[in-house]
């Protein structure tokens, strides 16, 4: 792994202005979270899903190289999707176009974090920042 090559890649996914009885179906969500973790070519580890009263589903498939989650509020028509991969083996935008195709969502925002940006103390072109805000600089 070179300095600027991260350890994971998290797709943040904003859906907005889906259908109530998609956002609301445990089952078929859950088996779309499955189905686009596979996608991606993750190994499946573990899945939980829960529905809540008097609406509303969370779930999170664990794969080997990290996770997919969501939350949804169907009484919004919204859905809040994490999709976070690791390694090279696992593309997370695969199930994101996969997910796009099951909740059609008239609205979106996404947004790419590269997780473990791995910079070596050789590398300067950083500022760290502590639980403050104050930046630490090496003296």
């Amino acid at each position: 792994m070179t300095n600027n090559q991260a350890l994971g890649r998290h797709i943040l996914v904003e859906a907005y202005d889906c259908g109530y009885n998609i956002l609301d179906n445990m089952r078929g969500i859950q088996g779309a979270m499955i189905e686009a973790a596979e996608r991606t070519g993750a190994t499946v580890v573990d899945v939980a899903f829960r529905k809540f009263e008097p609406y509303g589903v969370s779930g999170v498939v664990v794969i080997s190289e990290s996770h997919l989650a969501i939350h949804t509020w169907p009484e919004y028509g919204y859905a809040a999707i994490d999709l976070f991969t690791c390694g090279d083996k696992a593309d997370p935008w695969k199930a994101f176009e996969y997910l796009l195709d099951y909740f059609k969502p008239k609205r979106i925002t996404t947004m790419e974090i590269k997780r473990g940006n791995l910079i070596t103390t050789e590398n300067k072109n950083y500022i760290a920042i502590d639980s403050a805000g104050e930046a630490i600089v090496d003296e």
